[in-house]
């Protein structure tokens, strides 16, 4: 059974990889698992009618042994309320270290976020503005580009970190410090790419995957669970590849698409009809059944705790990219091992954001900007390291990939920790 405190999850993640590596020693395994600093704090906002509204924000510093904090900002109330998002932006802070480590950048995990959804709740554009720059006037003294560079996250955009860049700035003397923060627009010193940085990482690993099992992506079938910007880009990439989709879904419903589909096709149709579902030449089908499609690559890119123990035991696909952020229960995993399906696990398949968020950090502070295909290409460079280093150490192990992608990130942070020594 899954915990329901994302933290405990993360703890036990953590635990799991020093038994890979034989880390016995408890004090560095708690400190390996708890973050450095997790700051509470209050935000005031003038509301458009006048009132004051008190908000609850959180930043969480997980680890900066391999470098600065690195993580996003959501704005979002999870229904488990403050007390469960305090511990949902801690999980997400260490998944951040792993994930930087991984991809062998140098960047530790931090995550930050406010209580609310603007989306349901309707702020207007002057109160996100205000609720913002007062979060950001509140974690001013503890970000920065050698410190913490946050990013965008859960109802987050470029126009927020724009806002907080800003912010920062001007509470920094009016220092212009563009790298205080990524996923900024281009023109406030965003990077190119990044747009389709999650789908180009995840279409990267499959690549990689593909090759160590022998699979010939030509011809290969792929299913996309969500049809977002990381599994539509996953798609198009791996359509690059010689893939092609054979079933995908989106918030209302799945089809199968026997024959194939351009992914631009099945865009162009969601643009107009909203949905994929109805798309010519193909069939509804239930969300078991879409996971469950006999197919070569399963790309789960929508919500997490999709695969459970009953999917796991009917997939009929040879390789899984987890695209979306815990699309997989802990029960399954054994299961699909036991089946002989490679997993890229969600810290190495969707970390193409985190690379490119580097990469627009390094880019803000020399102040000289790269094209698209150096970016791309560096980020290739990035990940394909990381799986490589992970599905080595499987094999060594013999484990699968989501322990091996751990125990790797582990053994990295460890190495800087014991490199820096304890002081004072």
């Amino acid at each position: 059974m899954v915990s329901l405190d994302p933290f405990a999850n993360a703890t036990k993640q953590v635990n799991d990889a020093c038994d890979v590596l034989g880390i016995k020693d408890k004090g560095l395994r708690e400190y390996l698992a708890t973050p450095n600093k997790v700051l509470r704090i209050k935000i005031p906002v003038r509301m458009d009618n006048g009132q004051i509204r008190n908000f609850i924000g959180f930043r969480s510093q997980h680890n900066n042994d391999r470098g600065p904090y690195k993580g996003g900002i959501r704005y979002f109330n999870p229904e488990g309320g403050v007390e469960y998002m305090e511990r949902e932006v801690m999980a997400l802070s260490s998944w951040m270290t792993w994930k930087c480590a991984i991809v062998d950048i140098p960047l530790g995990g931090g995550k930050g976020g406010i209580y609310v959804n603007p989306k349901t709740e309707k702020l207007s554009d002057g109160e996100m503005e205000r609720l913002t720059r007062g979060f950001a006037y509140k974690i001013f003294e503890i970000i920065g580009p050698g410190k913490d560079i946050p990013a965008p996250d859960v109802y987050t955009t470029g126009r927020e970190m724009t806002q907080i860049m800003d912010t920062f700035s001007k509470l920094n003397g009016n220092v212009y410090a563009p790298g205080v923060i990524t996923g900024k627009p281009i023109s406030m010193g965003g990077s190119l790419a990044r747009n389709v940085a999650t789908g180009l990482g995840v279409a990267y690993c499959v690549r990689e995957a593909a090759k160590a099992i022998k699979l010939n992506l030509k011809g290969a079938k792929v299913v996309l669970q969500g049809f977002g910007n990381a599994s539509t880009f996953a798609g198009e990439y791996l359509e690059k590849m010689g893939a092609k989709v054979i079933a995908a879904s989106d918030s209302k419903g799945s089809i199968s698409i026997p024959n194939g589909a351009k992914v631009s096709k099945l865009l162009e149709f969601k643009e107009k009809n909203k949905t994929v579902v109805g798309f010519p030449g193909s069939k509804k089908i239930s969300t078991e059944e879409l996971l469950t499609t006999k197919c070569d690559v399963l790309v789960p890119g929508a919500l997490e705790n999709q695969i459970n123990a009953k999917i796991a035991n009917n997939l009929k696909c040879k390789i899984i990219a987890e695209a979306a952020n815990g699309p997989t229960l802990p029960e399954a995993d054994p299961i699909i091992f036991k089946k002989n399906i490679l997993v890229i696990p969600d810290i190495l398949a969707n970390s193409g954001g985190v690379c490119i968020s580097y990469l627009e950090w390094v880019q803000n502070n020399m102040g000289y900007y790269w094209s698209f295909d150096e970016v791309a290409n560096k980020m290739e460079g990035n990940i394909t390291k990381g799986f490589k280093d992970a599905y080595a150490l499987a094999k060594k192990h013999k484990i699968d990939m989501r322990r091996a992608t751990m125990a790797l990130a582990v053994g990295r942070v460890v190495e800087a920790f014991n490199q820096k020594g304890i002081w004072p």
